[in-house]
């Protein structure tokens, strides 16, 4: 296949990838066919509609291993949906009537396009096959290679999601700072709101990597400074249920022996009674275009907080979001060694002309390769069974069980 230009661009929520997969692209193409024309969509599928883009210098092309150094995306991103053409033609994105499909589509054919990179969620690389399928149907073939982001690590059946493994260390790093709050009061709850609307992996890991963290520190308890204050008493995840009034009778007697209590939430944790709460006072609950809940809106960690509160007889309560701190973090070792992995075999894909998202396949032995877009999805869920989890768990002292399917 000849490959004369590629495009890139990046999409959705920021991830600590997201400059490092840019950068790495740039690299490797570089490296081994300096020839091909690479064009960057700004803003993600936003530019793409808008013809938006920038062509890869020589400059960028001699300094693009800088962006390993950064988080955030150098081109951008934005949350579009090609399929909402309601929203679209309300933000000025298409005209009325148009089909924002053919619009992107034929913008890529404008542009020439050989090879459209996707740096993103299951929405946005199962958007871009989309716009292939349109154009093949039109006599135009695209190559469409994806990598995959989310700090939600929820993708269908790719093992690990780019970002991820970082987004966990510095959720870890962000409790570092918050639980230093605890001794702010005689009695006092700190609620840790960690990313994850419908899977509990970032909490989890986070969880675990704070607590290694507290392995590896000295303690003064005949002071004060004891690992028991600093340790996490509580882990709430979508997957599992929580028994509210028992796990307060539980956290009552940690805040009377102690007197605090920290709690890592997921922000997706309880959100259908959340939901549910608000709808039966007849409060509209907001949405964004992919129809998702805006959990900022219905604001999870608070709801919990008060919940907790009363019952556990806390005198100053704490709810604290690491979000944003972790997403746009620039990638870690680890995460820096799968970018590189993923990257050089999606330029592979990409000049024989192989379409499909990169990542090992959980359903074929964990191979790395380009898995193809029919079998992309989100929303996978944590598996509380893993032996790591349940480790966890027992250590903090709570009984795991499973959310019942309903809860979802």
């Amino acid at each position: 296949m000849s490959v004369r230009r590629v495009a890139l661009l990046t999409a959705g929520g920021f991830a600590p990838c997201l400059s490092s997969a840019v950068g790495g692209l740039i690299e490797r193409y570089t490296e081994i066919s300096p020839e091909v024309e690479l064009v960057a969509y700004q803003n993600g599928y936003h530019g793409l509609l808008t013809g938006t883009k920038v062509v890869v210098d020589d400059e960028a092309r001699r300094r693009a291993g800088v962006l390993h150094r950064f988080g955030g995306s150098p081109i951008g991103n934005s949350r579009v949906k090609l399929t909402n053409a309601k929203d679209l033609v309300s933000r000025g994105l298409v005209k009325e009537g148009q089909n924002p499909l053919e619009v992107a589509a034929e913008q890529l054919r404008a542009d020439g396009i050989d090879v459209l990179h996707t740096i993103g969620g299951d929405d946005t690389n199962t958007t871009a096959a989309d716009l292939a399928a349109y154009l093949e149907d039109n006599g135009y073939h695209l190559t469409v290679v994806g990598l995959p982001k989310t700090i939600d690590n929820d993708i269908v059946p790719i093992r690990q999601s780019l970002g991820a493994w970082t987004a966990a260390e510095e959720a870890s790093e962000f409790a570092q700072n918050i639980i230093g709050e605890h001794r702010v009061s005689p009695r006092m709850l700190i609620v840790h709101e960690v990313m994850g609307r419908h899977c509990g992996w970032l909490t989890a890991a986070a969880a675990r990597s704070y607590r290694t963290w507290l392995d590896t520190q000295e303690w003064v308890p005949s002071i004060g400074l004891s690992r028991e204050r600093w340790d996490i008493h509580a882990v709430f995840l979508p997957e599992t249920k929580i028994d509210i009034e028992g796990e307060a009778r539980r956290l009552r007697g940690v805040m009377d022996e102690l007197g605090n209590v920290n709690i890592f939430l997921s922000e997706g944790a309880g959100v259908p009674e959340i939901v549910a709460e608000l709808e039966a006072k007849g409060e509209q609950v907001e949405r964004d275009p992919f129809g998702h809940v805006k959990l900022d809106t219905i604001n999870p960690g608070a709801w919990f907080a008060k919940q907790f509160a009363e019952l556990i007889g806390a005198e100053k309560v704490m709810v604290q979001k690491s979000g944003y701190f972790s997403r746009s973090a620039r990638a870690n070792a680890e995460d820096l060694r799968l970018i590189k992995s993923m990257v050089d075999l999606a330029v592979e894909c990409a000049l024989k002309g192989e379409s499909g998202v990169i990542g090992h396949d959980e359903e074929d032995g964990d191979r790395l390769k380009a898995v193809p877009f029919p079998r992309i999805a989100g929303g996978k869920s944590f598996d509380i069974d893993q032996e790591w989890f349940r480790e966890l768990m027992a250590g903090i002292g709570q009984r795991v069980e499973a959310a019942a399917p309903a809860a979802h």
